[in-house]
């Protein structure tokens, strides 16, 4: 799954470990949550880090939701579990990764 650069060019809020955002461990770096949307640092400025496509995680047998154990973050009009590294959202049925 790849992630389009889509460059935040207002983006005055440094994130960080103390920001009050939660940190999302995607891949090879962190995202912040905020505003709906998540934002990763990238060549002195912040993406937003979002997957292209529809990627699903298959065998996902677990079942997220309030109280599972995994923090959730909310991303625009739906909520993702943070899980084994990356998000997770339901969709139609099964679990996609995001």
């Amino acid at each position: 799954m790849s992630t389009l650069h889509h460059e935040h060019p207002v983006h005055e809020h440094t994130h960080g470990p103390d920001c009050g955002h939660p940190e999302v461990p995607h891949g090879d770096h962190v995202d912040y949550a905020h505003d709906g949307h998540l934002h990763r640092r990238h060549a002195q400025h912040w993406d937003e880090c979002e997957p292209s496509g529809h990627t699903t995680h298959a065998g996902h047998e677990h079942q997220h939701g309030e109280g599972c154990g995994h923090p959730s973050v909310r991303h625009g009009d739906h909520v993702d579990y943070v899980h084994e590294g990356h998000r997770h959202a339901a969709h139609n049925g099964h679990w996609d990764d995001h």
